[in-house]
């Protein structure tokens, strides 16, 4: 048990013993110390009398209603209940003739002996049923939770291989050149693969990390590429924007998919890649020259980072951020505008 849970108990068992305790003290707070009315029930025995229907409010709350109201037992719980009513009253009424003799249970007496147990049993009732919905409620949102994190952890590793298998094509095109980038390209890797397999396991990792795999990323790209294609890169991030966090592997699906689809039968393919951190917000653009006619010799996986970041993004920040992606002619560019902490 936390020390949250812990305090909550502690603080729920306080209430009911101030509740309670209000509740026995009220016929002296009532009347003081001036002397009760002819027939009118003694202090002390609303004492016992409260105690008897507190015993009835729990016995309810926590044992009859929880293990019999249901359609299987329901005649059981209703059984239970007027043997709890007829045990109380009955006992009171005892309790009056050996120890009250003098009372007369009359009148407005006869309704202060026998009506508040059947409003304890109400209230216990009431009680039941807040307390069921809100811990309904708490499993609720403790199963959401458990649900979002599992998808996320998909989501995540979905990202990986994916992400992997593109930069491996890229190797294989340098091995058959038998190119002297091969090795530096090796090193990137190395680094990307640190930060994918332990950095990114954790929630949130702070933003110059991923700004920095980000840059390995675009460097081990342009390895491959070298003069042939323009790679357009500006980061700008202000003193305070180091201090914030962002959620692992979100901004590298971007860049991806512009070289996924930026590169190949274009003529003088360009990429524009632009992060701009200012104050607690950041602007993350990536635009790049596309063909209609080279849309269909993409594999068909090549849809899975945009897709799998927008779900992202819905989950881990739904008030926070706006993702704008158009096509222009043969220009396609990505905005992403988000809320960091």
């Amino acid at each position: 048990m936390t020390r949250t849970t812990t305090n909550t108990t502690y603080g729920i068992i306080a209430l009911h013993i101030l509740i309670w305790g209000v509740l026995i003290s009220l016929p002296h707070l009532l009347t003081g110390n001036q002397p009760l009315p002819p027939g009118a029930l003694p202090g002390s025995f609303w004492l016992i009398s409260s105690i008897l229907h507190i015993g009835v409010f729990y016995l309810n709350a926590y044992v009859l209603f929880p293990r019999w109201l249901n359609k299987k037992y329901w005649w059981l719980y209703l059984v239970s209940i007027l043997c709890a009513l007829a045990a109380v009253n009955y006992t009171k009424i005892v309790i009056l003739a050996t120890f009250y003799p003098h009372v007369n249970i009359r009148g407005a007496s006869r309704m202060m002996v026998f009506t508040p147990v059947i409003i304890f049993l109400i209230a216990s009732i009431i009680y039941r049923l807040v307390i069921d919905k809100i811990r309904y409620e708490k499993e609720q949102k403790e199963h959401q939770a458990a649900q979002l994190a599992m998808e996320l952890k998909f989501l995540r590793s979905q990202i990986s291989p994916h992400f992997l298998f593109n930069v491996l094509t890229n190797l294989v095109s340098l091995a058959r050149k038998k190119s002297d980038l091969m090795e530096p390209s090796l090193i990137m890797l190395s680094d990307l693969m640190r930060y994918m397999l332990y950095d990114s396991e954790v929630k949130k990792v702070p933003l110059e990390k991923e700004v920095a795999y980000l840059k390995s990323y675009i460097e081990l790209q342009k390895l491959r590429f070298g003069e042939d294609t323009r790679i357009e890169t500006r980061i700008e991030i202000a003193p305070a924007g180091e201090q914030l966090n962002i959620e692992p592997m979100l901004l590298i699906p971007f860049v991806e998919n512009a070289f996924k689809h930026g590169i190949g039968w274009i003529a003088d393919p360009w990429i524009s890649i632009r992060l701009i951190v200012t104050e607690n917000c950041l602007t993350f653009t990536v635009r790049n020259k596309f063909s209609l006619n080279g849309a269909d010799s993409k594999d068909a996986n090549s849809g899975i980072g945009l897709a799998n970041v927008g779900t992202r993004l819905k989950l881990l920040y739904p008030d926070q951020h706006t993702l704008t992606v158009q096509t222009d002619a043969d220009i396609f560019s990505t905005v992403l505008t988000l809320q960091l902490r």
